[in-house]
């Protein structure tokens, strides 16, 4: 480890951290006071950490194994001290969409990940809306369900969106963008792959008497219209649909001329880059990040026209880092209804995400897309 610890601060700022034994030893790596402690507990969370591997200290931290208090965020900021090589589970993410086909495989994926109680998302989402992509701040310390509301907002506007138009929305989530929408008069058809998602709406509908809302349980290049929609929004399942191509010709053909589109999603610089606890225990199969340039040219050789372009990485921080400090916050209870395994995989997941925005290892877009009107004439 100290080895290790000299070899990777080489060439950076060193952060300094402790590691305790289950016998109350202490060993501080580095000077200063520091930033956080692992602690190991038995011999299955020391054999992991001897291993230096990033999976298998990470599944001995999911199951007990590992502790770490104090900063979190910088722990997983500093990820790649533990290197994460395991090329045949990279190949096992994708032969199950092989046997199964696309669509199936993403509807397994999309459950593995969605289909758990919405009461648990709640934990941590905003209270207003339950928007579970990245909200718009004006100011650092602004609070969520503000941020949320601007975004709420900005969609509207950059669609440019009236009473009575039809829109169609791209993973309902927990109804953030139908709810609101719905409520300003705007018909909106939610497509989600997600059967807990699929109820949740339904529930909100009726709940709300959204007479303007439509849910479909349905993949969207399955997906067809006899109407020709307004605008169509997405926010942050674009992850889901790594097919380019595919999405944005579906795009083309579910809008009327003059209409746009919304996105906007998490992004990398390479596709399919993301480590292989996330790709096992966060969003099994085939979810990639963005690749920007990729999607561009993709829109290159359709019919759509870039609008704009807008850097939403440091929003994402701040909206990863309000979810990890509010599952903190709702620690107990999430243990004690759905179990400390749960409340670990979503803490390495939502302060891991923190990390990578502020550190630049993830980036974050939003864009806008429009079909001029002459498309289809």
């Amino acid at each position: 480890m100290e080895a290790r610890y000299r070899t990777y601060f080489a060439s950076r700022p060193a952060t300094p951290f402790a590691l305790a034994g289950a016998d109350g030893s202490t060993h501080v790596f580095g000077t200063g006071a520091p930033a956080f402690t692992i602690t190991v507990l038995d011999t299955v969370g020391a054999k992991a950490l001897a291993s230096l591997d990033q999976l298998q200290v990470a599944v001995a931290y999911l199951r007990g194994h590992l502790d770490v208090e104090g900063d979190v965020m910088a722990v997983l900021a500093m990820r790649k001290f533990f290197p994460d090589f395991h090329p045949i589970a990279w190949l096992a993410r994708f032969a199950p969409m092989a046997l199964r086909g696309r669509t199936e495989h993403d509807r397994r994926s999309i459950s593995a990940h969605y289909d758990r109680e919405s009461d648990f998302f709640l934990t941590f989402l905003d209270t207003r809306h339950r928007c579970y992509t990245e909200g718009l701040f004006v100011r650092d310390d602004e609070p969520l369900e503000d941020a949320m509301t601007r975004k709420m907002d900005n969609a509207i506007e950059a669609l440019r969106l009236r009473p009575g138009d039809h829109v169609l929305e791209v993973g309902g989530g927990w109804g953030a963008f139908m709810e609101y929408a719905a409520g300003k008069g705007i018909n909106v058809t939610s497509l989600t792959l997600a059967r807990e998602s699929e109820e949740y709406l339904n529930d909100l509908i009726a709940k709300r008497e959204l007479s303007t809302a439509t849910v479909v349980r349905q993949h969207l290049l399955e997906y067809s219209s006899q109407r020709r929609y307004d605008a169509i929004v997405n926010m942050g399942v674009t992850e889901h649909l790594p097919d380019y191509r595919a999405t944005v010709r579906k795009y083309a053909e579910l809008l009327r001329p003059g209409g746009r589109v919304y996105l906007d999603a998490l992004a990398m610089r390479a596709k399919h880059r993301v480590s292989t606890f996330m790709s096992r225990y966060v969003y099994p199969g085939k979810s990639s990040p963005l690749v920007l340039h990729d999607y561009l040219r993709e829109v290159a050789r359709s019919p759509f026209e870039l609008v704009s372009v807008d850097d939403d990485r440091h929003n994402y921080f701040l909206t990863c880092r309000e979810w990890a400090r509010r599952l903190d916050a709702a620690r107990d209870e999430v243990v004690q209804r759905w179990g400390d395994p749960l409340y670990r995989r979503f803490r390495i997941f939502l302060w891991g995400s923190a990390a990578g925005f502020d550190t630049g290892l993830v980036q974050a877009y939003r864009w806008v897309l429009q079909l001029p009107a002459r498309a289809g004439t």
